[in-house]
């Protein structure tokens, strides 16, 4: 059975507008009722008799695919893509088909696009929209996490310049809580990055990695196409909104599966809690999947307004490692459950 959480963005979001409730014996506003109801009978009486003459069918215009940031969440299941390649453009008219088949039909979820991959192979076990471009929101630290330990020493020291308050009013970005003068590890920086999703950490990293963000943003993306991430562009380390930084959600759960395989990195996505080499309180793992999904192994999730929220989360169950990605979505936690229950029950391991 799975656990019914939900996930409550920190930053954005309007609030929905309610609905209007009429007291009873209200009649306000019934006769634009009956002006709205007259066109829709006479449509309908339209349809009707255009059904007749042509034998019952009608052909409707397709839709338009979803593509950069001109995405909008489609209700649960509505659009599902089958795979052809990493440079496949997806389209959303065609039925998703899962590597194996499987005793019942995948979930219907509140996210626009979501893959399953297998580990440690990354083999496909499941796509829907998976090849649009989307935005990452906060997903962008996996690659800033990666290139970070790929190009630097988890050990060496970082001489902390920038402030994590003021960046956070300046940019509405979560931060780790860096101060000027703090003098930490890269790799207490690596655990302020995935586990409070700070974006103080991602640019003190990029800075102390490659000099200056942009520079090491051009590392991000030359890791991108040494890995194939046909559909990923970065344009920043901490996943603020940008029309360059873009990615899929195959891209995205592959790019899970190259975190977890390095071990560091698999051990920071899993802690609970760390503390910084520092006098202040310690890091708490603000990712509730790791603690409400059995078998979780954490990773990351992120949210703007923009992306709305994104997760990229893996779990061992059976022997088997399967990591979801799920981008757009208004809640991820059941989204990427839902979709592992399914996977792990109904589905052959695709390694």
């Amino acid at each position: 059975m799975v656990r019914r959480y939900s996930y409550t963005p920190r930053r954005g979001g309007a609030p929905r507008r309610p609905a209007t409730r009429r007291l009873a014996g209200d009649t306000s506003g019934d006769e634009s009722y009956a002006a709205l109801f007259i066109p829709v009978a006479i449509a309908v009486v339209l349809v009707g008799f255009g059904l007749a003459v042509s034998g019952g069918s009608a052909e409707f215009p397709a839709r338009t695919p979803c593509t950069g940031t001109n995405c909008a969440p489609l209700a649960a299941g509505d659009a599902a893509t089958p795979f052809e390649s990493p440079t496949a453009q997806a389209t959303p008219t065609a039925q998703a088909q899962p590597t194996a088949i499987s005793n019942g039909p995948a979930p219907s979820i509140d996210g626009y696009a979501a893959a399953i991959v297998e580990a440690p192979c990354g083999g496909r076990v499941y796509g829907i929209n998976e090849g649009l471009q989307m935005a990452p929101a906060s997903l962008t630290k996996i690659m800033t996490a990666i290139v970070a330990l790929e190009r630097g020493d988890a050990n060496e020291l970082v001489d902390v310049e920038i402030d994590g308050g003021e960046l956070s009013l300046s940019t509405d970005s979560t931060v780790m809580g860096l101060k000027p003068d703090d003098r930490l590890p890269l790799i207490d920086l690596v655990y302020g990055l995935m586990l409070r999703s700070g974006y103080d950490a991602a640019i003190e990293i990029a800075e102390h990695i490659a000099g200056d963000e942009p520079t090491f943003v051009g590392l991000m993306n030359e890791r991108a196409a040494d890995l194939g991430l046909a559909h990923t562009h970065f344009a920043n380390a901490g996943g603020l909104d940008d029309p360059n930084l873009y990615t899929s959600a195959y891209d995205m759960a592959r790019l899970g599966n190259v975190l977890l395989r390095n071990e560091t990195l698999a051990q920071v996505v899993k802690t609970l809690d760390y503390q910084p080499a520092w006098d202040r309180e310690a890091l708490d793992n603000k990712n509730l999947f790791l603690t409400n999904y059995p078998g979780a192994l954490g990773i990351k999730t992120g949210f703007t307004d923009l992306a709305a929220q994104t997760i990229v989360a893996a779990a061992d169950k059976d022997g088997r490692r399967l990591i979801v990605s799920v981008l757009q979505s208004e809640d991820m936690y059941v989204d990427a459950a839902l979709l592992l229950d399914w996977a792990f029950a109904n589905t052959e391991s695709a390694c």
